[in-house]
């Protein structure tokens, strides 16, 4: 018996270590606390100018405006972290055949300059939707299978080209801001779809950390709808995006349905100015419905705007709003045993000016909601990271170049 006790220990010995090669740790080796979304495309050139070297290259085009000095600015201003949205669309476009590998290069050169300014980076997977000359979208990613195996074999890749960096420094987001299983039909899509793209990742690479998400734009309901334990696998943190209230955030802003571009001038919180002078304001947004909205879905926006303003209308019900997500991603976590650190606050903030709208939201109230939106996360021992660096939501660069006001970076550097 004792050879066949020492043949099994040693079998199991040597198991233990073939899993602790194949296997990753118990937490994730990436961590972090505070940091910032960059800048994606500015100029948005069109798909036909892809294949031209001095248009696409460098990659991410943040690179074509952000120099060392800037990132090391970040650095000092408190941020330990830097979320780089890359839009994967020019990896899947023919137009970039000849330029492939020079693109992957160039995305782990802008890693390697973020981590010399003494920053980590998460690498963020950030598909737009297609439009113009732009083929290929988060529409055409989920809805064809063809698409989708590509995309996957480019998350294969660019982890592949990611693996040998620290990965203390690096962390992989597969995709950022699902947009599948919004409807309430009771189809489960996305777990599927990000199973693969975890293994696409890590088979390329097996030190670094993996950020994961829910369906539907990284919605905390999304999030609490995933199973985590069926990915096995400990190194991997846990994203959700929250702008809420959506009202307050979005003001302005074209691109966000039928109802929020007739919407601005509305103050964070509503109680920051005298009763008399938000009924003003709201009489304004009800007039430009009125006026500008077809005339089938005004009585509807009207209705929706007083039930918007009625849902946040009292700091208690403005509290209950913005803490909701936090305590359902919370509650997710206890339950599936996910440590705070394991999760991150991925995206938040708030529209400072909308690309062609003369209105600007007043510093104050873009400082006070980020102000709340840090305190909150913080309080629940999640990481985060503002929306972003420059644009329609910039805090610190506007648009051409321009500086913004310093309100929500002072609030940053206060932390700090």
């Amino acid at each position: 018996m004792a050879p066949l006790t020492a043949m099994i220990k040693s079998l199991m010995a040597a198991l233990l270590v073939l899993m602790a090669l194949v296997l990753p740790g118990q937490a994730a080796t990436f961590t972090m606390k505070r940091g910032l979304n960059l800048d994606q495309w500015v100029t948005w050139p069109g798909e036909d100018q892809w294949g031209d070297a001095r248009t696409i290259l460098p990659y991410p085009e943040w690179r074509k405006f952000l120099g060392d000095d800037d990132l090391r600015a970040l650095k000092e201003a408190g941020f330990d972290f830097l979320r780089m949205p890359v839009d994967p669309s020019p990896f899947l476009s023919d137009q970039t055949t000849a330029l492939r590998h020079d693109l992957y290069a160039s995305v782990l050169d802008s890693v390697r300059m973020i981590n010399r300014a003494g920053l980590k980076v998460i690498v963020d997977m950030h598909l737009i939707p297609a439009g113009g000359s732009r083929k290929i979208g988060m529409t055409q990613v989920m809805d064809d299978p063809r698409t989708f195996d590509r995309y996957v074999d480019m998350v294969r890749k660019m982890a592949r080209t990611l693996a040998g960096e620290d990965p203390s420094q690096v962390a992989f987001e597969l995709m950022n801001e699902p947009i599948v299983d919004c409807d309430s039909d009771g189809t489960s899509l996305w777990p599927y779809r990000q199973r693969e793209l975890f293994a696409a990742a890590r088979s390329s690479a097996g030190k670094l950390t993996l950020v994961l998400t829910g369906a539907c734009y990284s919605a905390a309901s999304s999030l609490e709808k995933i199973d985590p334990k069926a990915i096995s696998d400990d190194n991997v943190i846990w994203t959700f995006h929250s702008y809420d209230p959506f009202l307050l955030t979005h003001q302005g802003a074209t691109w966000a349905g039928d109802f929020i571009p007739y919407v601005t001038g509305l103050p964070y919180p509503l109680d920051a100015v005298p009763k008399a002078q938000l009924d003003v304001t709201l009489d304004t947004i009800r007039g430009r419905i009125k006026t500008e909205a077809p005339w089938t879905r005004q009585s509807g926006l009207l209705a929706y705007l007083d039930e918007e303003v009625g849902s946040m209308d009292s700091p208690g019900k403005l509290l209950g709003l913005m803490d909701a997500p936090f305590k359902r991603v919370e509650a997710w976590a206890k339950a599936n045993g996910i440590k705070p650190e394991n999760i991150t606050l991925g995206e938040f903030g708030m529209i400072r000016q909308e690309y062609g709208n003369a209105y600007v939201m007043p510093a104050p109230y873009r400082a006070a909601y980020v102000k709340d939106m840090i305190a909150r996360a913080e309080a629940h021992g999640f990481s985060w990271s503002v929306w972003s660096y420059g644009g329609a939501f910039g805090i610190v660069d506007a648009f051409n170049g321009d500086k913004v006001e310093p309100d929500v970076m002072d609030v940053i550097r206060s932390l700090h």
